[in-house]
């Protein structure tokens, strides 16, 4: 498919009607604690989401001025523009297209203390399959990893295309859920148990602790 995720977004005339959408969501947030916990250790945080739920998760954290890891791909430009509109630093580069500046981009901001939010199944997958980029980036900058999840009461699943991308209906009440931290130990096993770690929270925080996939989407 020539548009993956993006395909309901492609047409930059739509970005307006988007950004209205998104202005009717409302959000119950539970794990905030966590990412008060991680900010407390002083270390740089990075945020991991699944691709699907990237939508309702980075309008919840808009206005923060964060940054975030997005494809080269064509695609990418028009999420690009969205972020940025709403107040997102962006650093361009993924698995595939200029992974190794995207890799790097993310360890210059975590160094400079920066919070920075990431799909680590992005852009292509397999679905909800950790890849270790931002893992081996927190691992060097030394930084705390913290899963994102969006689970809202009403969406559109775009079943064509490789994530089953989630768009909340207007008036969706979306439950945003943060895991604790993260540590990423030194060395290719602290790297393997971390990938472990990582994933198991993004289907926890995602689906609830049974891993059920109760909102439509499975």
């Amino acid at each position: 498919m020539r548009f993956t995720w993006a395909q309901p977004l492609v047409n930059p005339l739509a970005l307006p009607l988007v950004r209205l959408l998104a202005s009717t969501w409302r959000y119950e947030v539970t794990g905030w604690a966590n990412v008060e916990a991680a900010r407390a250790t002083g270390r740089p945080i990075v945020y991991a989401l699944w691709h699907s739920r990237l939508l309702p998760l980075i309008h919840s954290r808009r206005g923060e001025g964060r940054a975030i890891l997005i494809s080269r791909h064509r695609d990418g430009s028009y999420l690009t523009d969205l972020c940025e509109g709403w107040g997102y630093q962006v650093v361009r580069g993924s698995s595939k297209r200029g992974g190794a500046v995207g890799l790097l981009g993310l360890i210059r901001f975590l160094q400079q203390g920066n919070e920075v939010g990431t799909t680590p199944d992005g852009p292509r997958g397999p679905r909800e399959k950790v890849k270790p980029g931002i893992l081996v980036a927190a691992q060097h900058a030394n930084a705390l990893v913290v899963a994102m999840g969006a689970r809202p009461s009403s969406a559109w699943w775009w079943v064509h295309t490789w994530d089953r991308f989630c768009i909340p209906r207007p008036f969706a009440t979306i439950e945003i859920h943060y895991s604790a931290p993260i540590a990423v130990a030194e060395g290719k096993e602290g790297l393997r148990r971390a990938i472990a770690d990582t994933e198991r929270a993004l289907h926890e925080v995602t689906y609830g602790e049974d891993g059920g996939r109760g909102t439509g989407d499975g």
